[in-house]
């Protein structure tokens, strides 16, 4: 059973694949990332509009005081949507993640496939060696035909070990 370049191929396409769903994956939980950090600073910005009513209150601007209430109404917003938005990029660099692990076990499957069928080979080739090896070697050993018919000649017992029934002696 040889490994087809089929096989080989499709294992190929899913390496292309995988990295794809990689690339894909990453990129969503960038993403995330900088949408989490625009929601820090939105936090920093709400900290700042109240620092100002605060310091405002101790010197009597009003000024100050409306900038204050509208940075942190402001950054208030722009929280509530951004977390709305990393809710939904939390949700898609999931599926990306569970897409990338799908194609990981699909290359991993394939690549077990090939290397089991590859071990099969392996162990198919090494039998027939061996058997090539056994048959060239009984080749040689066999017994040839004397002249007198016997199926081995009467020195047989020096090249094999055993001794004709013949030249035995007690």
């Amino acid at each position: 059973m040889a490994v087809s370049r089929a096989m080989r191929r499709l294992l190929q396409v899913l390496k292309i694949q995988e990295e794809e769903c990689r690339a894909a994956m990453e990129q969503a939980r960038a993403e995330l990332k900088r949408l989490e950090q625009a929601l820090t600073r939105s936090v920093e910005r709400e900290r700042g509009g109240r620092r100002l009513v605060a310091a405002s209150a101790a010197t009597g601007e009003i000024v100050d005081r409306i900038a204050g209430i509208e940075e942190s109404r402001v950054a208030q917003r722009v929280a509530t949507a951004l977390a709305l938005r990393i809710a939904e990029w939390e949700q898609v660099a999931n599926a990306r993640h569970s897409e990338f692990l799908g194609k990981r076990i699909e290359r991993r499957q394939t690549e077990t496939l090939i290397e089991k069928a590859e071990a099969l080979e392996n162990i198919e080739a090494g039998r027939r060696g061996q058997r090539n090896l056994d048959d060239w070697f009984l080749s040689r050993r066999a017994p040839s035909v004397g002249a007198r018919g016997d199926a081995m000649p009467e020195n047989a017992h020096r090249e094999t070990g055993y001794a004709s029934p013949q030249t035995r002696k007690s």
